[in-house]
């Protein structure tokens, strides 16, 4: 919290309301506000208290259950594509991202539950997979 990046983005002049906003608006890269509006609001009032710190403020949008499970499903997917085909997901047979963008939203649909979503069978028996490293 003390680096100047982390300082730029989030100055020592923000208020409460706009450091908590501005923590939920930057998580929201994984696709979604970890914070819901009361979460939100008891952050804000916490540090307005003096009850917790910017750290701790931090702390705790960085743990928010939401905002990990939406993490994990990237993670999940990243994995995929690293360990069953051996390449970054935006490489030129899929330069868009349409590929790893599908197996996401497939993930999320099924909450996460990878089985469900048959991710691991789909990516072994891809004509990708099968072409490059056999059945």
């Amino acid at each position: 919290m003390q680096r100047s990046r982390f300082l730029t983005a989030f100055p020592l002049t923000f208020t409460p309301a706009q450091f908590v906003d501005g923590l939920n608006t930057q998580a929201a890269t994984a696709g979604i506000k970890p914070l819901s509006t009361a979460e939100r609001d008891q952050l804000v009032s916490d540090l307005t208290a003096g009850i917790k710190t910017r750290a701790t403020a931090l702390r705790a949008v960085a743990e928010n259950q939401t905002l990990a499970n939406a993490e994990k499903n990237r993670a999940f997917v990243l994995m995929q594509f690293f360990g069953y085909l051996r390449r970054n997901p935006n490489d030129p047979q899929d330069p868009d991202y349409t590929g790893y963008d599908f197996w996401l939203g497939k993930l999320n649909q099924f909450g996460g539950n990878f089985v469900n979503a048959e991710m691991v069978k789909s990516f072994i028996v891809s004509t990708e997979y099968v072409q490059r490293f056999g059945t």
